[in-house]
């Protein structure tokens, strides 16, 4: 069963975006356990944002029963309020997530390497967001974890940063991942040797430990690192030793990497 084939006879609205990582994780979550729901496309309706006024939010993910929501980024939170049995799940190690997120920056380097320049302005489809925004926000999700980490809590605008005039080139957004990296690793083998991981992260999306946030910005920067690839394919270039099972096993990441990316192609 699939979103554009359901009969809509239900009172669950879901507020989303293209191109978003925990949107799309979200519609397939629903679509997975046969929920029924009215799809919202802000970017496409502008009056689809201002519903969410009435609950206080400017913002996606968001799932709305009748007079509740909940953010799409906690499926557990969306299970409850659609009526779906959730049980615990196991998060890969801190250790093993390290790993991955410095698989994911590796990765996000070589691809970045393989656009030709003059495509970093080049927009993805059906989102308002260029390559080299792509490019950026992988490493500025990671580079917001690490923030947290020295004291500064995590907004929604965090997110939605764009690169500078300096990092407008393949140098000067390589240079940001090469620090960003540096950052992370530093942490690691500082404060994070001895971090309490089952502390409460301080995130605006909802009730999350650090651990929590540090698998979100894990599986997050990688589907994004995924897209990245995508643009790659799409230009028939192969991305250089492509990430796969080795980097996104037991994340839980979207099945697909883009909205309707068959379509798109």
């Amino acid at each position: 069963m699939t979103e554009a084939t359901r009969e809509i006879d239900s009172d669950i609205y879901v507020y989303w975006q293209t191109g978003c990582t925990s949107c799309l994780r979200t519609k397939e979550f629903l679509a997975e356990h046969d929920i029924a729901f009215h799809s919202r496309n802000v970017l496409e309706d502008e009056s689809a944002l201002d519903e969410l006024s009435r609950f206080g939010l400017r913002q996606v993910p968001i799932v709305v029963r009748g007079d509740n929501w909940a953010n799409g980024q906690i499926l557990g939170d969306v299970a409850r309020l659609v009526g779906i049995p959730w049980g615990e799940r196991q998060i890969l190690p801190p250790e093993e997530l390290h790993r991955r997120l410095t698989s994911i920056m590796d990765g996000t380097d070589r691809f970045l390497r393989q656009l030709p320049e003059a495509s970093l302005e080049t927009h993805l489809p059906n989102r308002p967001r260029s390559y080299a925004d792509l490019v950026y926000h992988i490493y500025n999700i990671i580079d917001a974890f690490v923030e947290h980490e020295e004291g500064i809590p995590l907004v929604y605008e965090a997110y939605y940063r764009l690169p500078p005039e300096e990092m407008q080139s393949i140098e000067g957004l390589s240079g940001y991942g090469r620090q960003v990296a540096g950052r992370l690793d530093a942490w690691f083998k500082g404060p994070g040797r001895t971090a309490d991981w089952s502390a409460k992260a301080d995130v605006y999306y909802g009730k999350q430990t650090l651990h929590d946030f540090l698998e979100r910005t894990t599986w997050h920067s990688g589907q994004h690192s995924r897209q990245l690839m995508w643009v790659l394919e799409r230009m028939d270039v192969a991305p250089e030793r492509p990430l796969g099972d080795e980097t996104f096993a037991g994340l839980p990441m979207p099945d697909q990497v883009w909205d309707g990316a068959a379509d798109a192609a």
